[in-house]
């Protein structure tokens, strides 16, 4: 019974650890952010800066990542319990804290995949906090899937492939879009439920056009375009990477000569709106928004919405814009590749996850048994 409980316990705390670490992962800027808001509801705001908050972004989710791994497979089963109790020592009081004084809306443990109250996220951790304690007394209870001598592959393997993902993730978009401004999603729908009074995530998008008068809110007007609309989003214009300014430019000139709307979508002020015009030459229309609403909307600084009948049909990290060649700019949208919702479905995500990471350590851990099973074999083989 002891071994059955310690094994069971074992299985809740890697399944969980591997979920959020990857989750973490695949959402890089998005834990960036729930740090930020930690360290700000702490008074300590100015403790990490931007760059800074995402190294431990990074790191926090591999370290979850691998330690869920660790624990599976029982490597170093000593260390990695203890490391997980170490961790569920210190988030345990820490998400009391948060179910007490409500800070914040939810610890962000999940990301955006599951998300929890704060009371939720407590009772979760206590129990966890017990599995933890479990582990820590009887680690050699814990059976293994890979021996001692091949741990190491499961190791570096686990490291480079979680930190692999994060890199890919923060170059491109997140691999898994669990926010609510997903492609696909109706916005025109979702937003217009939301304005009838619908308790949906939608309330603090809004985009007002700024002109010589002041601003006008033209957020219907845009999502009842039956057309393609581009929204040129960026949170914070005065930080935005201008390494694709010639891509921009090009997909404005596109759209204005094809009737398309393009907008760019910021909370900065007019001052740093201006510098942005007076650096880049960019001539299209700047609305306001709330910056959280826009740094949930795309995680990148700047990034493209495109918008079709209010649907979102496209996004488009800065790094991956879309280059229409001078024989396609002759063209409507409907006619080019990136005028059209992309095909890839969450089940082919997840199958390419499986052949690229748990496959590999399924064979792995078949050809270890195998192989020491072949040398018990040979032991016991009278000479």
């Amino acid at each position: 019974m002891k071994k059955i409980l310690v094994n069971l316990c074992r299985i809740v705390l890697a399944v969980t650890f591997i979920f959020s670490g990857f989750v973490k992962a695949v959402d890089p800027l998005g834990t960036q952010y729930k740090i930020t808001d930690y360290l700000e509801a702490m008074h300590l705001g100015g403790l990490l800066p931007d760059y800074g908050a995402l190294a431990v972004s990074v790191l926090l989710a591999a370290a979850e990542f691998c330690l869920g791994i660790f624990l599976l497979f029982a490597i170093q089963r000593r260390l990695t319990s203890r490391l997980i109790l170490l961790m569920m020592a210190v988030m345990t009081p820490l998400t009391l804290w948060l179910a007490l004084a409500n800070p914040i809306s939810d610890c962000g443990c999940f990301g955006d995949a599951v998300v929890l109250t704060n009371w939720q996220t407590f009772l979760k951790n206590v129990a966890l906090l017990a599995c933890a304690v479990m582990v820590v007394v009887w680690p050699k209870e814990m059976f293994r899937f890979v021996s001692e001598s091949n741990q190491w592959i499961v190791i570096n393997y686990s490291a480079l492939f979680i930190l692999g993902v994060s890199a890919w993730c923060l170059y491109y978009l997140p691999l898994f879009d669990f926010r609510p401004y997903h492609i696909g999603t109706n916005l025109r729908e979702q937003w217009t439920r939301t304005m009838e009074g619908e308790d949906l995530p939608y309330a603090d998008f809004f985009i007002e056009l700024s002109d010589s008068s002041g601003y006008e809110d033209i957020t219907e007007q845009v999502l009842q375009d039956t057309d393609y609309v581009f929204l040129l989003v960026s949170p914070f214009i005065e930080t935005a990477d201008d390494s694709r300014l010639d891509l921009i430019n090009e997909l404005y000139e596109y759209a204005r000569d094809h009737g398309y709307p393009f907008y760019c979508l910021t909370s900065s002020t007019e001052n740093s709106i201006r510098q942005w015009r007076e650096k880049t030459g960019a001539e299209y229309p700047f609305c306001q928004t709330d910056g959280i609403a826009l740094k949930t909307v795309i995680r990148s600084n700047p990034g493209i919405v495109l918008l079709k009948d209010g649907v979102i049909q496209r996004k488009w990290s800065h790094n991956d814009l879309p280059a229409i060649s001078e024989t396609q700019m002759s063209q409507p949208m409907e006619q080019l590749p990136c005028g059209q919702m992309p095909e890839v479905r969450v089940s082919e995500k997840i199958l390419w996850l499986l052949m690229w990471f748990v496959l590999p350590l399924a064979l792995l851990s078949l050809a270890d048994r195998l192989w020491m099973w072949t040398k018990w074999l040979r032991r016991k083989k009278p000479q």
